[in-house]
């Protein structure tokens, strides 16, 4: 695979790397940080184990280690024989520690309800839902899906899983019913969390209908617990559907928490796969609290009286790490908003940091772009003065953007730490500690302590500037374990391309002279659209499913907002006829099979696609028509003629 080099693009971040501003830390903020200067690097170059060892010791554990760390590789094994609980960590320790009245969560609907729990009152109701979901018979080692609106019973829904060792799988609520079905399959749950519905944009999004119609075919679900959100009627089954303000009413108020061994699975995650089956990323217990645990601390320098606001879903990892347990396991208060941040006017999220002091935000290019579009009068009306810290997530955040968060959002007083991770990494690897480093707008910064990360050519030899393929090079506490039941498929798609000596990341990446890392993209056949993971294969899937297609190529395009958009290549079948309505029914028919972030933005009907001699379609053609880019090498083409009727046709569209 070749680094995606359009003309454009590839000038622009060569005179990024060589013309950036860069900002220091205030020296306010610095003063009071966390973390003040380099010692914690030292340290973790000193002996990055003992480092990481160290880490761990801060959270609770029942059952000290024997073994910091077991790599075989590309499989390591953290803290081995150490046992720990999640849910412990999260609430338990916390209330020991005199704080069960300090407040744990901030519930904001998008209809303006509020709802505020303290640790206690969420230590309460983990306990309780733990409880019922053990007399609905599932065990440590089981798997619950959970398909819920951002709401705190879907925070609690976890945690009880986690309280009891059973694994949970948390599926985006905005993913359709063949998606959810597919991940209740895969990971053979036997339980489902969901909801009567959610609210979106002022609509309610039916969830438990969306999920009746996914338990068509899902043999192995033998329970659902619902929670009464919207108040929608919803058909319930006897015998396997539970309201849940039943489950939780007569169960004890103490579920004694399980002692995992530190390499439990703790979650299951599903994200987009290059073939097009989504992948059920795997995270073991102790290891990836210590990631989550750590880099909140240290990236987010977290403080007692902080209110802290990540605004991702609880169906992303983001969500998992930075709105579940990284906060929790800090004895964080923090924000949870249900909504969008444009309803019902475009400044709702500014209104929710007015409202609650808001401290901290955690947030996505995707939303920093669609706010500029917008306008700063929205957040002008608003006092923001209460923001000290400021985070991006999901993608590379463009320099302007960058520059309008710091100004507008921020008031040139707040640090932006721009994170580079992964679902399959748990927590944040690359990023500037608020508190040291100095930023460049644009670029995710330097690793952070405790993390190896090199730029390889294709031979797997380091490139000591310029750009590569970002690799890790040694294995960390919050690493995936691999892929839910299939290890092979773990071995090929992360630890192939350099004879299983290094992680590939997927991910192109440049390396300044400073040492900051600036990411150009992805590499493979993975979009990242709205700072989300989304397969070209699946796309395709997808559309091909449809009768009137015969085959379909997809690739991702720049988008001014989302970072990348889906432009799909389609050819119909013999039979059907191109109408006015093709293109809206085909898209309408990926948002059933996918979810609506899976909607292509164009479809471009046409007789063929460009393709090699040996018949693989040259999605570098296509990607090089749709951003009108002067056309790369086409030697390999079977047929040229091709290409300049495409492009010709693109443009006419």
């Amino acid at each position: 695979m070749a680094i995606p080099d359009g003309t454009t693009f590839k000038t622009e971040v060569d005179d990024l790397l060589h013309e950036t501003r860069v900002f220091q830390v205030p020296s306010l903020f610095h003063n009071l940080a966390n973390i003040k200067n380099d010692s914690l690097y030292a340290k973790a170059k000193t002996d990055r184990v003992a480092f990481w060892e160290e880490c761990a010791k801060k959270l609770h554990w029942t059952t000290p280690w024997k073994q910091a760390l077991i790599w075989e590789k590309p499989f390591a094994k953290w803290f081995v024989g150490g046992k720990i609980n999640a849910s412990y960590n999260c609430l338990d320790r916390h209330i020991k520690a005199n704080l069960g009245n300090k407040t744990a969560l901030i519930w904001e609907g998008e209809n303006g309800e509020e709802r505020t729990f303290s640790y206690a009152e969420s230590y309460l109701e983990v306990n309780k839902l733990a409880n019922a979901i053990k007399s609905l018979g599932i065990k440590k080692g089981d798997r619950v899906a959970i398909y819920m609106p951002m709401v705190p019973e879907a925070v609690f829904a976890m945690l009880a899983c986690a309280r009891i060792g059973a694994i949970h799988t948390v599926v985006f609520g905005g993913f359709s019913a063949e998606a959810l079905r597919d991940r209740i399959n895969d990971a053979q749950a036997k339980l489902l969390i969901t909801a009567d519905g959610g609210f979106r944009r002022g609509n309610i999004v039916p969830l438990k209908n969306i999920a009746d119609t996914a338990l068509e075919q899902t043999p192995g679900i033998q329970d659902v617990i619902v929670v009464q959100r919207s108040k929608a009627e919803v058909a319930m089954k006897r015998g396997r559907d539970h309201w849940y303000h039943d489950v939780v009413r007569n169960v004890k108020p103490y579920c004694e928490p399980e002692a995992m061994d530190s390499e439990d699975v703790l979650f299951i995650l599903y994200t987009s796969g290059t073939t097009g089956k989504p992948k059920g990323i795997v995270h073991s217990t102790g290891g990836y609290l210590t990631g989550v645990y750590n880099t909140t601390h240290w990236v987010f320098d977290l403080k007692p009286n902080d209110i802290f606001w990540c605004t991702a879903d609880v169906g992303w990892v983001t969500g998992h790490s930075y709105a579940v347990y990284g906060p929790m396991s800090n004895a964080a208060t923090q924000i949870l908003y249900e909504g969008a941040p444009d309803f019902p006017e475009r400044d709702r999220f500014w209104r929710i940091i007015e409202k609650y002091k808001v401290t901290i935000l955690y947030t996505a290019p995707t939303a920093i772009r669609a706010f500029m579009k917008w306008g700063d009068q929205w957040p002008k009306g608003c006092n923001l003065g209460s923001l000290r810290l400021l985070g991006s997530v999901g993608e590379p955040i463009n320099p302007e953007a960058w520059m309008w968060y710091y100004e507008n959002i921020g008031g040139q007083k707040c640090p932006i730490v721009d994170t580079w991770w992964q679902t399959e990494t748990g927590a944040i690897m690359i990023t500037t500690l608020p508190g040291v480093t100095p930023m460049k707008p644009g670029s995710a910064g330097k690793p952070l302590p405790g993390i190896d990360a090199e730029i390889l050519n294709e031979e797997g030899q380091i490139i000591p500037a310029g750009g590569g393929f970002l690799s890790l090079t040694s294995p960390w506490p919050s690493m995936l374990r691999g892929i839910w039941g299939d290890p092979q498929r773990y071995k090929e798609t992360y630890w192939g391309r350099w004879q299983g000596k290094n992680y590939f990341a997927g991910d192109g990446t440049k390396r300044d002279k400073d040492g900051y890392f600036w990411f150009l993209g992805r590499v493979d056949d993975i979009m990242l659209v709205a700072g989300h993971n989304i397969s070209t294969s699946e796309v395709e899937s997808a559309l091909v499913d449809n009768p009137m297609v015969a085959e379909a190529a997809v690739v991702g395009v720049k988008d001014d907002i989302k970072g990348q958009a889906i432009a799909a290549f389609v050819i119909l079948k013999e039979g059907h006829k191109l109408n006015a309505k093709t293109e809206e029914i085909l898209k309408e028919h990926v948002s059933q099979k996918i979810g609506a972030l899976a909607r292509p933005s164009r479809i471009i009907f046409t007789a063929d696609v460009p393709k090699t001699r040996s018949g693989k379609i040259m999605r570098r053609l296509l990607r090089d028509i749709a951003e009108g880019r002067v056309l790369g090498d086409i030697t390999t083409l079977a047929d040229a003629g091709i290409v300049a009727a495409l492009k010709e046709k693109y443009q006419e569209a």
